[in-house]
């Protein structure tokens, strides 16, 4: 089993920035993909950025050249560098990682509030 835990989430305004992190633990040599999602009120979760233990990444179009991903191996940790903030972007940002090559993975953290205000 592996549990994930976030943190770095809170409220900001238009046009700033926050960075996400997650913290992996348990069985995290069998981890390969890695990423984050989000659910906004009403809505459906949703793809933000994953990152492949090769290193090759996705990342949803309405992100793209705003957020980066990244990984830091030897602390397990995710991280979500998340600039030039829309109020569209406020949502729960739950972390996720697998096993596989496939996302989302099985492995849930139980998410963290961002709120941007305009």
């Amino acid at each position: 089993q592996v549990q994930l835990v976030e943190s770095g989430g809170g409220l900001v305004q238009a046009g700033g920035s926050l960075r996400l992190s997650c913290s992996a633990s348990g069985t995290i040599f069998s981890i390969n993909v890695m990423g984050w999602y989000r659910q906004a009120p009403g809505k459906q979760r949703e793809l933000v950025a994953v990152m492949r233990r090769s290193s090759s990444t996705n990342y949803a179009d309405s992100v793209t050249g705003r957020f980066t991903i990244s990984r830091d191996y030897a602390k397990n940790t995710v991280y979500l560098q998340m600039n030039s903030l829309k109020p569209e972007d406020t949502a729960v940002y739950y972390c996720n990682a697998g096993d596989y090559t496939t996302y989302p993975g099985n492995y849930w953290g139980q998410g963290t509030q961002v709120t941007v205000s305009s």
